[in-house]
Protein backbone atom coordinates (compact mmCIF):
# COMPACT_ATOMS: atom_id res chain seq x y z
CA UNK A 1 0.00 0.00 0.00
CA UNK A 2 0.95 3.43 -0.36
CA UNK A 3 1.44 5.73 2.09
CA UNK A 4 3.53 9.20 3.03
CA UNK A 5 6.22 10.05 5.39
CA UNK A 6 8.25 12.44 6.91
CA UNK A 7 11.38 10.49 6.46
CA UNK A 8 14.65 12.50 5.21
CA UNK A 9 13.83 15.26 7.48
CA UNK A 10 11.23 17.61 9.22
CA UNK A 11 9.78 19.64 6.27
CA UNK A 12 7.27 19.42 2.82
CA UNK A 13 10.11 18.38 0.96
CA UNK A 14 11.60 15.74 3.52
CA UNK A 15 7.95 13.57 2.42
CA UNK A 16 8.69 10.64 0.71
CA UNK A 17 5.57 8.56 -1.08
CA UNK A 18 6.68 4.71 -0.08
CA UNK A 19 5.42 1.42 -0.62
CA UNK A 20 4.41 -0.96 2.89
CA UNK A 21 3.03 -4.04 3.34
CA UNK A 22 -0.67 -3.72 3.86
CA UNK A 23 -1.40 -4.75 7.62
CA UNK A 24 -3.91 -7.19 9.03
CA UNK A 25 -6.12 -6.26 12.13
CA UNK A 26 -5.76 -8.73 15.03
CA UNK A 27 -7.87 -9.18 18.09
CA UNK A 28 -9.92 -6.35 19.00
CA UNK A 29 -8.72 -4.26 15.72
CA UNK A 30 -10.20 -2.54 12.64
CA UNK A 31 -8.54 -2.23 9.19
CA UNK A 32 -9.70 0.79 7.26
CA UNK A 33 -9.50 1.56 3.86
CA UNK A 34 -8.89 5.54 3.63
CA UNK A 35 -10.71 7.29 1.38
CA UNK A 36 -9.85 10.66 2.50
CA UNK A 37 -7.57 12.95 4.53
CA UNK A 38 -7.97 16.43 5.75
CA UNK A 39 -4.97 18.75 7.27
CA UNK A 40 -4.53 20.89 10.20
CA UNK A 41 -2.39 23.55 10.33
CA UNK A 42 -1.08 21.00 13.45
CA UNK A 43 -0.21 18.66 10.51
CA UNK A 44 2.02 21.71 9.17
CA UNK A 45 3.84 22.15 12.30
CA UNK A 46 4.28 18.38 12.97
CA UNK A 47 5.71 18.23 9.12
CA UNK A 48 8.10 21.14 10.49
CA UNK A 49 9.34 19.32 13.57
CA UNK A 50 7.11 21.27 15.52
CA UNK A 51 4.21 18.99 16.44
CA UNK A 52 6.31 17.06 19.71
CA UNK A 53 7.51 14.21 17.78
CA UNK A 54 10.94 13.55 17.27
CA UNK A 55 11.56 9.76 15.53
CA UNK A 56 11.50 9.63 11.78
CA UNK A 57 10.14 8.17 9.67
CA UNK A 58 6.21 9.63 10.85
CA UNK A 59 3.04 8.95 9.04
CA UNK A 60 1.35 12.39 9.02
CA UNK A 61 -2.27 13.71 9.33
CA UNK A 62 -4.28 13.11 12.05
CA UNK A 63 -7.78 13.31 10.18
CA UNK A 64 -9.78 10.52 7.67
CA UNK A 65 -12.15 8.41 6.54
CA UNK A 66 -12.54 5.35 5.28
CA UNK A 67 -14.47 2.56 5.22
CA UNK A 68 -13.81 -0.73 7.56
CA UNK A 69 -12.77 -3.56 5.16
CA UNK A 70 -11.46 -6.15 8.28
CA UNK A 71 -12.68 -6.96 11.49
CA UNK A 72 -10.49 -8.87 14.13
CA UNK A 73 -11.62 -10.92 17.00
CA UNK A 74 -14.17 -9.99 19.35
CA UNK A 75 -15.08 -6.42 17.22
CA UNK A 76 -18.32 -6.08 17.79
CA UNK A 77 -18.60 -1.61 17.49
CA UNK A 78 -18.43 -1.90 13.65
CA UNK A 79 -18.78 -4.50 10.71
CA UNK A 80 -16.82 -4.81 7.15
CA UNK A 81 -18.96 -1.74 5.14
CA UNK A 82 -19.37 0.57 7.83
CA UNK A 83 -18.17 4.11 6.98
CA UNK A 84 -16.17 5.67 10.13
CA UNK A 85 -13.38 8.48 11.13
CA UNK A 86 -10.86 7.31 12.99
CA UNK A 87 -10.55 9.06 16.47
CA UNK A 88 -7.75 11.94 16.81
CA UNK A 89 -7.05 10.65 20.25
CA UNK A 90 -6.86 7.33 20.07
CA UNK A 91 -6.84 6.97 23.89
CA UNK A 92 -9.79 9.58 24.73
CA UNK A 93 -13.25 7.59 24.81
CA UNK A 94 -15.21 9.64 27.15
CA UNK A 95 -14.65 11.53 30.40
CA UNK A 96 -12.84 15.16 31.20
CA UNK A 97 -9.27 15.59 29.87
CA UNK A 98 -6.04 14.07 31.37
CA UNK A 99 -2.72 13.24 30.68
CA UNK A 100 -4.14 9.67 29.96
CA UNK A 101 -6.31 10.90 27.22
CA UNK A 102 -4.67 12.88 25.45
CA UNK A 103 -1.39 10.38 25.26
CA UNK A 104 -2.33 9.06 22.16
CA UNK A 105 -2.81 11.41 18.95
CA UNK A 106 -2.55 10.49 15.22
CA UNK A 107 -0.01 11.82 13.87
CA UNK A 108 1.93 12.58 16.57
CA UNK A 109 2.30 9.83 18.81
CA UNK A 110 0.80 7.05 16.65
CA UNK A 111 0.79 7.04 12.77
CA UNK A 112 -1.57 9.15 10.70
CA UNK A 113 -3.87 8.54 8.42
CA UNK A 114 -1.95 9.12 5.31
CA UNK A 115 -1.64 5.23 4.55
CA UNK A 116 -4.03 3.39 1.97
CA UNK A 117 -4.91 0.83 5.00
CA UNK A 118 -4.98 1.79 8.72
CA UNK A 119 -5.16 -0.69 11.68
CA UNK A 120 -6.84 0.81 14.94
CA UNK A 121 -8.42 -0.58 17.88
CA UNK A 122 -12.14 -0.76 17.24
CA UNK A 123 -12.89 1.33 20.05
CA UNK A 124 -10.84 4.10 18.35
CA UNK A 125 -13.09 4.65 15.50
CA UNK A 126 -16.64 6.25 15.02
CA UNK A 127 -19.58 5.93 12.30
CA UNK A 128 -19.99 8.93 10.45
CA UNK A 129 -23.23 10.78 9.33
CA UNK A 130 -25.00 8.63 6.58
CA UNK A 131 -25.26 11.99 4.05
CA UNK A 132 -21.52 12.83 4.37
CA UNK A 133 -19.44 11.67 1.93
CA UNK A 134 -16.08 10.53 3.01
CA UNK A 135 -14.15 13.83 1.92
CA UNK A 136 -16.43 15.60 3.69
CA UNK A 137 -16.67 12.92 6.96
CA UNK A 138 -12.33 14.10 6.95
CA UNK A 139 -12.83 16.98 8.29
CA UNK A 140 -14.79 16.07 11.63
CA UNK A 141 -12.59 14.71 13.75
CA UNK A 142 -9.65 17.75 14.30
CA UNK A 143 -11.30 21.02 13.25
CA UNK A 144 -14.84 19.59 13.66
CA UNK A 145 -14.74 18.09 16.90
CA UNK A 146 -12.56 21.03 18.15
CA UNK A 147 -15.24 23.85 17.40
CA UNK A 148 -17.71 21.40 18.48
CA UNK A 149 -16.49 20.95 22.29
CA UNK A 150 -15.34 24.73 22.52
CA UNK A 151 -19.08 26.04 21.63
CA UNK A 152 -20.86 23.16 23.47
CA UNK A 153 -18.54 21.16 26.11
CA UNK A 154 -16.49 23.91 27.36
CA UNK A 155 -18.74 27.50 26.71
CA UNK A 156 -22.21 26.02 26.67
CA UNK A 157 -23.71 28.45 23.71
CA UNK A 158 -27.06 29.40 24.01
CA UNK A 159 -29.04 30.88 21.41
CA UNK A 160 -29.53 34.49 21.05
CA UNK A 161 -25.08 34.59 22.18
CA UNK A 162 -22.98 36.20 20.16
CA UNK A 163 -19.43 34.49 19.03
CA UNK A 164 -16.26 35.81 17.61
CA UNK A 165 -14.48 33.62 15.37
CA UNK A 166 -11.38 34.55 13.77
CA UNK A 167 -10.12 33.83 10.02
CA UNK A 168 -11.98 31.67 7.69
CA UNK A 169 -9.50 28.15 7.98
CA UNK A 170 -11.52 25.18 9.30
CA UNK A 171 -12.19 25.36 12.96
CA UNK A 172 -13.84 29.32 12.85
CA UNK A 173 -15.79 27.65 9.82
CA UNK A 174 -17.04 24.58 11.90
CA UNK A 175 -17.52 27.21 14.61
CA UNK A 176 -19.22 29.59 12.62
CA UNK A 177 -21.76 26.98 11.25
CA UNK A 178 -21.97 25.21 14.77
CA UNK A 179 -23.21 28.72 16.16
CA UNK A 180 -25.95 29.23 13.42
CA UNK A 181 -27.14 26.00 14.67
CA UNK A 182 -27.43 26.73 18.19
CA UNK A 183 -29.13 30.42 17.22
CA UNK A 184 -26.05 32.41 18.32
CA UNK A 185 -25.02 35.65 16.10
CA UNK A 186 -21.51 35.40 14.92
CA UNK A 187 -18.72 37.98 14.03
CA UNK A 188 -16.20 36.61 11.97
CA UNK A 189 -12.99 38.22 11.14
CA UNK A 190 -10.51 38.01 7.98
CA UNK A 191 -8.08 40.13 6.21
CA UNK A 192 -10.03 39.55 2.79
CA UNK A 193 -13.19 41.17 2.08
CA UNK A 194 -14.28 38.08 -0.33
CA UNK A 195 -13.65 35.53 2.45
CA UNK A 196 -16.25 37.77 4.78
CA UNK A 197 -18.38 37.83 1.82
CA UNK A 198 -18.10 33.74 2.19
CA UNK A 199 -18.41 33.96 5.41
CA UNK A 200 -21.42 36.39 5.20
CA UNK A 201 -23.07 33.49 2.25
CA UNK A 202 -22.89 31.07 5.48
CA UNK A 203 -24.63 33.36 8.13
CA UNK A 204 -22.06 35.55 9.34
CA UNK A 205 -23.96 38.07 11.11
CA UNK A 206 -21.43 40.69 11.51
CA UNK A 207 -17.88 40.65 9.71
CA UNK A 208 -14.87 42.58 10.47
CA UNK A 209 -11.75 42.77 8.19
CA UNK A 210 -8.70 43.39 10.63
CA UNK A 211 -6.84 45.50 8.37
CA UNK A 212 -8.67 48.27 7.66
CA UNK A 213 -10.03 47.82 11.11
CA UNK A 214 -6.92 47.46 13.21
CA UNK A 215 -8.74 47.58 16.77
CA UNK A 216 -11.31 45.02 15.43
CA UNK A 217 -12.15 43.94 19.43
CA UNK A 218 -13.59 46.90 20.13
CA UNK A 219 -15.23 47.28 17.10
CA UNK A 220 -16.97 43.68 17.97
CA UNK A 221 -17.59 44.62 21.45
CA UNK A 222 -19.30 47.90 19.74
CA UNK A 223 -21.58 45.81 17.81
CA UNK A 224 -22.80 43.70 20.77
CA UNK A 225 -23.82 46.78 22.83
CA UNK A 226 -21.66 45.01 25.39
CA UNK A 227 -18.99 42.54 24.40
CA UNK A 228 -18.92 38.97 22.72
CA UNK A 229 -20.03 36.07 24.29
CA UNK A 230 -17.53 33.61 23.38
CA UNK A 231 -14.63 34.14 21.75
CA UNK A 232 -12.63 31.49 19.74
CA UNK A 233 -9.16 32.61 19.73
CA UNK A 234 -6.97 31.00 16.98
CA UNK A 235 -3.84 32.10 18.50
CA UNK A 236 -2.77 33.96 15.67
CA UNK A 237 -0.30 37.11 15.92
CA UNK A 238 -1.19 39.70 18.51
CA UNK A 239 -4.85 38.82 18.65
CA UNK A 240 -5.28 38.07 22.02
CA UNK A 241 -5.17 41.24 23.22
CA UNK A 242 -7.95 42.22 20.93
CA UNK A 243 -10.23 38.99 21.84
CA UNK A 244 -9.74 40.53 25.32
CA UNK A 245 -11.02 43.78 24.19
CA UNK A 246 -13.83 42.10 22.49
CA UNK A 247 -15.66 39.76 25.43
CA UNK A 248 -17.92 41.22 27.54
CA UNK A 249 -17.55 41.08 31.39
CA UNK A 250 -17.79 37.06 32.48
CA UNK A 251 -17.53 36.17 29.03
CA UNK A 252 -15.05 33.62 27.64
CA UNK A 253 -12.39 33.31 25.46
CA UNK A 254 -11.64 29.60 23.83
CA UNK A 255 -7.94 29.42 22.96
CA UNK A 256 -7.88 26.40 20.38
CA UNK A 257 -4.50 27.08 18.48
CA UNK A 258 -1.27 28.20 17.83
CA UNK A 259 -1.07 29.52 14.31
CA UNK A 260 1.42 32.31 14.41
CA UNK A 261 1.59 33.38 18.13
CA UNK A 262 3.67 31.26 20.18
CA UNK A 263 4.05 34.25 22.90
CA UNK A 264 1.59 36.71 23.07
CA UNK A 265 1.30 39.83 25.78
CA UNK A 266 -1.54 39.59 27.91
CA UNK A 267 -3.21 42.49 29.75
CA UNK A 268 -4.03 41.02 33.13
CA UNK A 269 -5.76 44.21 34.19
CA UNK A 270 -8.77 43.55 32.20
CA UNK A 271 -8.66 39.91 32.29
CA UNK A 272 -9.05 40.36 36.29
CA UNK A 273 -11.78 42.97 35.74
CA UNK A 274 -14.02 41.63 33.11
CA UNK A 275 -14.04 38.43 35.50
CA UNK A 276 -13.39 36.12 31.76
CA UNK A 277 -12.73 33.08 31.33
CA UNK A 278 -9.54 31.51 29.22
CA UNK A 279 -9.95 27.88 28.29
CA UNK A 280 -7.30 25.99 26.34
CA UNK A 281 -8.66 23.39 24.55
CA UNK A 282 -7.51 20.51 21.69
CA UNK A 283 -9.66 17.92 20.24
CA UNK A 284 -11.87 16.01 22.28
CA UNK A 285 -12.87 12.21 23.47
CA UNK A 286 -15.29 9.54 21.54
CA UNK A 287 -18.06 10.63 23.00
CA UNK A 288 -17.91 14.35 22.13
CA UNK A 289 -17.53 13.18 18.39
CA UNK A 290 -20.36 11.24 18.36
CA UNK A 291 -22.74 14.15 19.79
CA UNK A 292 -21.40 15.74 16.94
CA UNK A 293 -22.18 13.57 14.26
CA UNK A 294 -25.34 13.31 15.62
CA UNK A 295 -26.50 16.85 15.35
CA UNK A 296 -24.51 16.72 11.74
CA UNK A 297 -26.85 14.37 10.52
CA UNK A 298 -29.92 15.81 12.34
CA UNK A 299 -29.56 18.91 10.63
CA UNK A 300 -28.08 17.82 7.44
CA UNK A 301 -24.94 20.21 8.23
CA UNK A 302 -22.26 20.05 5.23
CA UNK A 303 -18.74 20.84 6.00
CA UNK A 304 -17.06 23.74 3.76
CA UNK A 305 -14.26 22.15 1.58
CA UNK A 306 -12.01 24.96 -0.08
CA UNK A 307 -9.99 22.92 -2.40
CA UNK A 308 -9.32 19.12 -3.09
CA UNK A 309 -6.12 17.49 -3.94
CA UNK A 310 -4.97 14.06 -5.16
CA UNK A 311 -3.12 11.55 -2.88
CA UNK A 312 -0.13 12.15 -5.04
CA UNK A 313 -0.47 16.00 -4.28
CA UNK A 314 -0.06 16.26 -0.54
CA UNK A 315 3.09 18.43 -0.82
CA UNK A 316 1.18 20.59 -2.54
CA UNK A 317 -1.52 20.85 0.06
CA UNK A 318 0.51 21.66 2.60
CA UNK A 319 2.00 24.22 0.55
CA UNK A 320 -1.41 26.01 0.12
CA UNK A 321 -2.29 25.24 3.66
CA UNK A 322 1.38 26.99 4.72
CA UNK A 323 -0.01 30.43 2.55
CA UNK A 324 -3.49 30.49 3.95
CA UNK A 325 -5.05 30.87 1.10
CA UNK A 326 -8.01 28.40 2.09
CA UNK A 327 -11.62 29.23 3.12
CA UNK A 328 -12.85 26.16 5.44
CA UNK A 329 -10.79 23.01 4.89
CA UNK A 330 -8.34 21.33 2.47
CA UNK A 331 -8.61 17.73 1.76
CA UNK A 332 -6.91 15.07 -0.30
CA UNK A 333 -8.46 11.96 -1.62
CA UNK A 334 -7.09 8.79 -1.81
CA UNK A 335 -6.87 6.78 -4.73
Amino acid sequence: MKVWQVARDWSIEGLDLADLPEPAPGPGQVAVRMKAASLNYRDLLTIHGKGGVSRLPLIPFSDGAGEVVAVGDGVTRVAVGDRVCPMFFQSWMDGNVSATSRRYALGGTRPGVLQQVMVLDAEGVSRIPSHLSFQEAATLPCAGLTAWRALFEESKVRPGDTVLVQGTGGVSIFALQFAKLAGASVIVTSSSDEKLERARALGADHTINYRSVPDWGKAAAEWTGGGVDHVVEVGGKDTFAQSLEAARVGGTILVIGVLTGVSQQIAIPTLFAKNLHVVGLSVGSRRMFEGMSAAIGRNAMRPMIDQVFAFEAVPEALRLMQQGGHFGKIVVEFP
